[in-house]
């Protein structure tokens, strides 16, 4: 994982065998008014036993309860949608995807298109904010017309 991501605030979490070697790791970073989910790996022997779960699990308990929390995957890693959506992730329309990718992901458009969004119950929370902000905006443009028109 590059130093870069680190950088822009991804904070990892590992889990270890008893005898020290790292078979799990996942990593968390709050972006705008989102908490994602990142870079989450086990060991191929590993998998099945409980690992993503448990990492999983830690960063949900860490995350700001008020922040939905989105995750995403390439589109190609349907095992991996699949884990989330047994953690109560549901994937999102491709339109919410192209939206959520585009606003809060820095990655190439290549990626954007091969990839997918789940998302925690949280995030209707904030679908409802942002649809209220647009009806306001909506509300003001048409009182400043309407106070352009009595000049």
């Amino acid at each position: 994982m590059p130093r870069e991501e680190i950088e822009d605030g991804v904070r990892f979490w590992a889990i270890e065998d008893d005898s020290g070697d790292l078979i799990g790791v996942m990593g968390i970073q709050d972006v705008g008014d989102v908490t994602l989910i990142r870079h989450a790996r086990a060991q191929t022997a590993f998998q099945g036993r409980g690992i993503g779960g448990e990492l999983l699990a830690r960063l949900i308990a860490l995350a700001d309860p008020e922040r939905p929390i989105l995750v995403g995957p390439l589109a190609s890693a349907d095992e991996a949608a699949r884990f989330y959506e047994r953690h109560g992730f549901r994937l999102v329309t491709p339109a919410e995807k192209n939206c959520l990718l585009k606003r809060r992901w820095r990655i190439p458009d290549r990626q954007v298109e091969t990839s997918v969004v789940l998302a925690g119950d949280r995030l209707k929370k904030i679908e409802e904010n942002e649809r209220l902000v647009e009806e306001m905006r909506g509300r003001v443009d048409r009182a400043l017309e309407s106070l352009r028109e009595m000049r």
